[in-house]
């Protein structure tokens, strides 16, 4: 990891570079989506099984998971690991229904009745990533907001393997979550029979999940025909300590987002000196005995730093212009700073929170704002599965009183009509 003393703004172009990584011309990419999105929408199911063949080089009978498929996964990971997903879901169940928003009237003038009906979306699509890696969390994480907000319907779409089959854990999740529509499909052609429909698959009112480029980029070409979460970019963490902190702890939660994949990207901001050149060391040593070492040198290599700042003040500053995804505080007083900190998807508090209890376990959502969109979004939550109508109510005098005061402001912008519509009643 490279170490930057702080000086005035020297570190503004390390953080453009940062928000910046992963901003390709996807000109190709978006041509080959383009292509499958095109193909799906015509050729319906056709189209999903032959581009599996191309692409997860198995041939499917069926696309649909059964509940025999099911049954055989939860037989596979075990009551154990069950049991680990049931007190996972019981923790995000328990943090999402404290962000229901409830509909509402006020009739605070005579005549007039306002308010906002808020309800669930009516069918929801999941992508989980597949293959190779297996992401549970991924299934718990997007289906149990949405399961909380009370969406009826939902679809998770996931790749298969070399078998024809799914991974069990993925599977034992959607279970655990309460999905039973589940398709064995992924890359673009999936997120095509979501948006479009085919003769298996409904067409749905959103679509959310992680997945690779060609996911992302289908994602956003679909955006407008039907909602999405967001384009997520790579993984990244923030870490504020003082001096006196365990370099170990540090150099473990910076590698943790390290692993991910090459872009990912690890900060640390310190205020002590000692303490940088503790890390670097430790993120050194600890790299060497990591499954994944390839990866985190790569990705400490191109977006690895350590920041020493003069003071408190100026780390949370820099803090702020990276909005990470991920931030851990790791002060004598994190409660005393947070006020401070105005941009960051999940805040983590004191030096026993790292950031895989937020992954996992402890019941805030794992999706978050990346590449500094903190400073204007928000993580996937019970609110993202809502939509939200406006109500209007007034009687014959209500509607008299300020009658003139709208065909004046019908006039002023030319729009003659709007203003009979009031005129006409009278």
């Amino acid at each position: 990891m490279k170490v930057i003393e702080i000086e005035g703004k020297n570190y503004k172009e390390i953080i453009d570079s940062l928000l910046d990584r992963g901003e390709d011309d996807f000109t190709e990419v978006d041509g080959i989506v383009y292509k499958i999105l095109k193909d799906v929408k015509t050729k319906g199911d056709r189209a999903l099984i032959e581009y599996t063949s191309q692409f997860d080089k198995v041939d499917l009978d069926s696309i649909k998971v059964t509940v025999e498929e099911i049954e055989e996964a939860l037989q596979i990971v075990g009551d154990e690991f069950i049991d680990i997903l049931k007190s996972a879901k019981e923790n995000i169940a328990l943090y999402h229904q404290k962000q229901l928003q409830n509909s509402w009237m006020t009739n605070d003038e005579e005549g007039i009745i306002l308010g906002q009906i808020t309800r669930p979306l009516g069918r929801v699509g999941i992508y989980v990533p597949g293959g190779k890696a297996a992401y549970p969390s991924t299934v718990l994480m997007n289906a149990i907001p949405a399961k909380t907000a009370g969406v009826p319907s939902i679809a998770m779409v996931t790749p298969p393997n070399r078998d024809g089959k799914v991974n069990p854990y993925i599977l034992a999740g959607a279970r655990i979550a309460g999905i039973d529509e589940i398709y064995k499909i992924g890359g673009a052609q999936s997120i095509g029979a979501l948006a479009y429909g085919t003769e298996t698959i409904d067409s749905v009112d959103k679509i959310v999940g992680p997945g690779n480029i060609y996911v992302a980029r289908a994602k956003r070409a679909v955006f407008g025909l039907v909602d999405i979460d967001m384009i997520a970019g790579p993984s990244e963490i923030c870490i504020l300590a003082d001096g006196s902190k365990n370099p170990k702890f540090i150099a473990a939660d910076l590698l943790s987002q390290a692993e991910h994949d090459e872009m990912a990207s690890s900060i640390f901001i310190t205020t002590s000196k000692d303490l940088a050149i503790k890390v670097k060391e430790e993120v050194k040593k600890q790299t060497e005995s990591s499954d994944r070492k390839e990866i985190i040198k790569k990705s400490l290599e191109g977006y690895g730093y350590i920041f020493i700042a003069k003071d408190v003040e100026e780390a949370i500053q820099i803090s702020n212009e990276i909005a990470p995804e991920h931030l851990e505080v790791m002060f004598d007083n994190p409660f005393e700073l947070l006020p401070k900190i105005e941009n960051a998807g999940a805040i983590f508090l004191g030096e026993y929170t790292p950031e895989p209890i937020g992954d996992y376990f402890a019941g805030p959502n794992h999706t978050l704002p990346t590449s500094g969109t903190a400073k204007f979004s928000s993580p996937l939550g019970t609110y993202d599965f809502m939509k939200k109508s406006s109500l209007i109510y007034y009687n014959k005098e209500a509607l008299r009183k300020v009658k003139d005061k709208v065909i004046s402001f019908t006039e002023a912008e030319g729009l003659t009509a709007h203003g009979n519509s009031i005129k006409v009643r009278f």
